[in-house]
């Protein structure tokens, strides 16, 4: 095997090993706990919703919804970050259901990290809704391995041609 050929090889399998070995221990945020709980039954609606993290966070770019079983925005105004917690203040509710708190932080080494849980109603309130909910965006979108299968591909196809270029 020639040196040329032995370093592509090498690269094209440091390439691989960096996105299909064995994961590494990840610094992003967890979500630790939930206020209401995650799958809680509650008479009356909490003023706010909250959750907590194992990590500090970042302010920026926070985001919190709560989205009715009727499809409209039960939360209200701009999401808060103090230290590990997030939170929002939710209007009284309305309808008997299932109410979805949707979250996305930036974690404290800058990664964003979203996810959900949710909460029921039983007894209906007086509340008014406030707009319908958007649509998620990106959420379920096209899978990253096909975009990440082809970088590794153009990388060590670039190294190879390189390597035999100077040869």
């Amino acid at each position: 095997m020639t040196a040329a050929l032995r370093l592509a090889v090498a690269l094209l399998l440091a390439a691989l090993a960096t996105f299909v070995g064995p994961a590494v221990a990840s610094a992003h945020a967890v979500r630790i706990s939930t206020d209401p709980a995650e799958n809680a039954a509650l008479d009356i609606g909490p003023d706010t919703v909250s959750a907590t993290f194992n990590e500090q966070l970042q302010p920026q770019f926070a985001a919190m919804t709560v989205v009715g079983p009727d499809g409209n925005l039960w939360s209200d105004g701009e999401p808060r970050v103090v230290g590990a917690v997030l939170s929002t203040a939710v209007r009284p509710l309305g309808p008997v259901g299932t109410y979805t708190v949707n979250y996305r932080v930036t974690s404290a080494d800058g990664h964003p990290v979203s996810g959900t849980w949710s909460f029921r109603l039983t007894r209906a309130g007086s509340g008014t809704p406030g707009p319908a909910a958007a649509a998620p965006s990106g959420e379920h979108g096209l899978p990253v391995w096909p975009f990440l299968a082809g970088a590794t591909a153009l990388i060590a196809g670039g190294a190879l041609w390189a390597v035999r270029r100077r040869t």
